[in-house]
């Protein structure tokens, strides 16, 4: 007789509270692997998503497990024609998966990085990686209902925040609203329909621009709007929403949710615009009048000096001088530059890319850092 397999109904877990973090079973996740720190991955395998998206696994050389909040994205960098070329990539697979780790990747026109990973990732390559960083977590907002709102390659940390929920046995109740620009765009697309389809409180809506090859497409067409959030999703007012997509799609869902008299405190979205939106290398910004003040910088390790004006930040200074330093966003979100102060005194205005531990333990995010004083950094 053949064995018949039942589909896995998950059940929720008495234990848990009511509004339970799903982060908080990595509440050290850099421990492991700190942000500032490089590593070298091996890839394992590379998946088709779509026509123009990918998926990349990878191992770490040395075999460690990873450690990550579902929702950070690591710091993946290359020699591409010569040139050192760094981008930030969400992790698409989920920490309860511990030793592998995936980005999805949607190759762009004109993407330097995308277009070569596409075109030369492949089984036993190797890749260089800065840690896990990034605080958009289901930490940023515990609870038992969730929105979630992505466009295009913006469903990978929602995607993550999906798979480590589901793995854990969380029948958490989240509706997952994704948008593309048609049916053969949709990324995960049987994936997010099978485990819709063994959970109850799990529901999945794709939204298209055009129905594409699909003539029988039977989802809304169009565009999110306030309408149909309230015809498809009416308690979202009730729901911690969580958005990722292009920054023209977070802009116009944030305007849609405040018309619709949703809380913004229960509003989080993805700081970092993802992948291919950081192609050139930030201007100094120009000394004002009187601002003539110069300081010497010193890297301990290289034995590298150079002069700086205490107008630019670090990052600025050293480029211009042509030292290479690790960096991807330049904004002081993805935390790649993060660096230890051996000597001296900084000013830094950044956007979360660092934890008040890792200030505590003197280390400094070089791209918006202006000095106050000489300065002697751990490079």
């Amino acid at each position: 007789m053949e064995n018949a397999v039942e589909p896995c109904i998950l059940q929720q877990s008495p234990e848990l509270p009511d509004r339970f973090s799903l982060s908080s079973t990595w509440e050290r996740a850099d421990a492991q692997w700190p942000s500032h720190e490089q590593r070298t991955l091996v890839c394992c395998r590379v998946l088709d998503e779509t026509h123009d998206v990918r998926t990349f696994v990878f191992a770490s050389e040395a075999g460690q497990p990873f450690s990550f909040e579902p929702g950070q994205f690591i710091t993946v960098s290359a020699d591409i024609e010569g040139q050192a070329v760094s981008r930030c990539y969400t992790i698409s697979s989920p920490p309860t998966r511990p030793y592998t780790l995936s980005i999805t990747v949607k190759r762009t026109p004109g993407g330097v990085m995308s277009n070569w990973l596409h075109a030369n990732m492949a089984a036993g390559k190797k890749l260089s990686a800065f840690g896990p960083s990034g605080i958009f977590t289901p930490s940023a907002g515990p609870s038992r209902k969730a929105l979630y709102l992505s466009a295009g390659s913006g469903v990978t940390p929602l995607m993550a925040m999906t798979r480590a929920a589901f793995d854990l046995g969380q029948n958490c109740d989240v509706v997952f609203v994704h948008s593309a620009r048609t049916p053969e765009d949709i990324i995960f697309a049987d994936e997010l329909a099978a485990l819709e389809r063994i959970s109850s409180a799990f529901r999945v809506i794709h939204i298209c621009e055009a129905q594409g090859s699909h003539g029988d497409w039977q989802g809304p067409i169009g565009r999110l709007s306030l309408d149909l959030l309230k015809a498809r999703v009416p308690d979202y007012r009730e729901r911690e929403v969580f958005t990722c997509g292009p920054a023209g799609y977070m802009d116009a869902v944030r305007k849609l949710l405040l018309e619709g008299a949703h809380d913004p405190a229960r509003y989080h979205q993805e700081s970092f615009n993802f992948a291919e939106t950081v192609e050139g290398v930030e201007a100094a910004p120009a000394p004002q009048a009187g601002e003539q003040r110069s300081f010497m910088v010193r890297l301990a390790r290289s034995g590298k000096t150079f002069a700086m004006a205490h107008s630019e930040t670090v990052l600025a200074a050293a480029r211009k001088a042509g030292v290479p330093l690790p960096s991807s966003c330049s904004q002081g979100i993805c935390g790649t530059c993060k660096t230890k102060l051996l000597e001296g005194t900084v000013e830094m205005k950044h956007n979360g890319g660092i934890r008040p531990r890792e200030i505590d333990k003197g280390l400094r995010l070089m791209c918006c850092s202006k000095p106050t004083s000489d300065l002697v950094l751990d490079l």
